[in-house]
């Protein structure tokens, strides 16, 4: 084993045993307050309702302790059984080298790969979310959106795929430059077409009914200066009792999405403050910055690649003959996230910084934050959130600020 193959076994093992003690320490923390409704929502939740959200908590954390513990030792078995460098070998020996046939080895890797979260998934929609009431969907429908997926993954990430590939082969030492301008390219033209061809696909849209509710809506569009072409109902209840708004599109095609769940949830001024803090994400243009770093990381990304793929210890550290970019393509994909994995308490600290910024907004356009602070408390109380989590897991994997953070924050004198 190579200096550098065992610096990732080492690095995978790290992960792992940090993600196992950031479960653990959310359940002790959990479990502490498991006897005691925090101080600041005793007044809208009650002794049931708490109790259900910290069963489900601890379900969860129960699962995701197991599944994190699967999805490294597969991680491990696929990058040093050498099972790969076989698959490779065997594909380009039978098929030869080009472009098409790279690509669909890359996809096939990836598909298999993804084939062995599905008893996860479907442990988590027929098992864990049935238990507590969130599962509306049937199997039937799970299955088909499945395959759904699989389809789109084949239609659209082969030819991109190939297209990378080709790419390389077009443009010499700058490959990786051109490459990332493909990528770019595609996910541009994908935030722009997805809301009128995908998303259709798996959910039904319809207008908001004509009344008070979508005269309000408008009217906070328009006091907001928010263009948006519709504002729709997304049937989310087919799947799940899990509830959001969100908005697709840009300019004139920007639309409005609200899940049903959230239409028979929320009060008509919740619903208000609700799109007003998705409308805060607009206006402080939290959207095109997220658009910038994640540019700038994919183009990090592929310039780290093309470092790699030329050093002939990379492909070799884990059984790979070197000439092909390909197999540095995969490992780098395979072992990125044992490297950014550290850095997502950055990233979320980012993220919760927009969502105050939006709340604050909210507050603003609504007059007070009466009004968010009671949507946010329905939805906590409805999607059995957790109220208590651990410092240290929050920091690691929560992109948005607790409920406690966030009414503390909106009750907070400007």
């Amino acid at each position: 084993m190579t200096w550098f193959a065992l610096g990732v076994l080492i690095l995978l093992a790290l992960k792992a045993a940090a993600q196992l003690w950031l479960e653990h320490l959310n359940r002790g923390h959990v479990l502490a307050h498991a006897h005691a409704i925090p101080e600041a929502v005793r007044g809208f939740i009650d002794e049931a309702a708490y109790g259900k959200s910290v069963a489900y908590t601890l379900a969860r954390n129960q699962v995701e302790r197991c599944e994190l513990l699967w999805d490294a030792a597969l991680l491990g078995w696929l990058v040093f059984s050498g099972v790969l460098p076989w698959l490779f070998q065997w594909t380009t020996a039978r098929w030869g080298e080009s472009a098409w046939v790279l690509a669909g080895f890359l996809l096939a890797v990836g598909v298999l790969f993804s084939f062995t979260g599905l008893p996860w998934s479907w442990y988590h929609q027929f098992r864990l979310e049935e238990r507590f009431g969130f599962n509306t969907t049937t199997l039937r429908l799970w299955l088909v959106d499945r395959v759904k997926g699989f389809g789109l993954a084949i239609l659209l990430g082969y030819p991109l795929l190939a297209l990378i590939l080709k790419t390389v082969e077009w443009t010499g030492a700058a490959w990786w430059l051109w490459s990332w301008a493909v990528l770019l390219t595609f996910q541009l033209l994908m935030a722009v077409l997805a809301p009128a061809l995908i998303l259709p696909l798996f959910n039904k849209f319809a207008p908001l009914p004509e009344g008070p509710l979508k005269a309000r809506l408008l009217a906070l569009a328009e006091r907001t200066r928010f263009r948006a072409q519709s504002i729709q109902v997304m049937d989310g209840s087919r799947r799940s009792k899990h509830s959001n708004a969100f908005f697709t599109g840009f300019g004139r095609l920007r639309k409005i999405v609200l899940f049903d769940t959230l239409v028979q949830q929320l009060s008509e001024p919740e619903l208000e403050a609700v799109l007003a803090h998705e409308i805060g994400h607009y206006k402080r243009k939290h959207i095109p910055k997220m658009l910038v770093i994640s540019a700038l990381g994919s183009l990090t990304g592929f310039f780290i690649l093309s470092v790699l793929a030329r050093e002939p210890w990379f492909p070799r550290s884990f059984g790979f003959s070197p000439g092909s970019l390909v197999p540095s393509l995969l490992l780098f994909v395979l072992l990125s996230n044992l490297f950014t994995f550290w850095f997502a308490p950055l990233a979320n600290l980012w993220s919760r910084k927009h969502e105050y910024e939006a709340d604050a907004y909210a507050a603003e356009v609504m007059g007070s934050p009466g009004d968010l602070i009671g949507a946010l408390r329905k939805l906590t109380e409805k999607n059995l959130s957790n109220l208590t989590p651990h410092p240290a897991y929050s920091t690691f994997y929560y992109s948005h600020p607790t409920l406690l953070e966030r009414d503390r924050a909106l009750r907070k004198p400007a």
